[in-house]
C-alpha cells in the first residue's frame, strides 16, 4: 500500500495461484487453438484468397475472444500456443510423403500471418484496468 492508501503497481503485487477453473479454461483454450489451427490448415489451401482470410479471422477471433473471456493476456496466449503446436506438427511430412502444406504463397501467408495475429492479439488483449474510484481522476 502506498501512502495514499492505493495499491501499488501490478508488477509489485505477489503472484497469486490460479484457480482450478482458470486452469481448465486455459487448457480448453489451448485445445480449441489446436482445432482452429488444424481447421485453418485445411481451409486456407482449399479456397485460396477467401480460405486464407477465413482461417486468419478464425484465429484472430479465438485469440481475442480468449483474452476477453478470461480478462487477461494469457487468454490469448493459450490458444495461440495450441494453434502453433498444431500448425507446426502439420507442416512436417509423413514417411509416405504426404503433407498438408504445399510450398506456395498461401501456406507461408497462413503461417506468418497466424503468428502475427497471435502476437497482436496477445499484446493488444486486455491488460489490468484500475477498478473503483481510481478510474476517474479528481474524484
Amino acid at each position: 500500500m502506498s501512502m495514499s492508501g492505493q495499491r501499488g503497481s501490478a508488477l509489485a503485487q505477489p503472484l497469486q495461484r490460479p484457480s482450478a477453473g482458470r486452469i481448465a479454461a486455459y487448457l480448453g483454450l489451448l485445445l480449441l487453438g489446436a482445432v482452429v489451427g488444424a481447421a485453418g490448415t485445411l481451409v486456407q489451401a482449399a479456397w485460396f484468397p477467401g480460405g486464407l482470410l477465413l482461417a486468419l479471422a478464425g484465429g484472430a477471433g479465438l485469440f481475442l475472444g480468449g483474452s476477453r473471456a478470461t480478462g487477461s493476456r494469457a487468454g490469448a496466449v493459450a490458444p495461440a500456443v495450441g494453434w502453433m503446436i498444431a500448425v507446426v506438427l502439420l507442416t512436417s511430412t509423413r514417411p509416405e510423403g504426404d503433407f498438408l502444406f504445399g510450398a506456395g504463397l498461401g501456406s507461408y501467408l497462413f503461417l506468418l500471418g497466424g503468428m502475427a495475429v497471435a502476437v497482436m492479439c496477445a499484446t493488444l488483449g486486455l491488460g489490468r484496468q484500475p477498478d473503483g474510484s481510481a478510474v476517474r481522476l479528481g474524484k
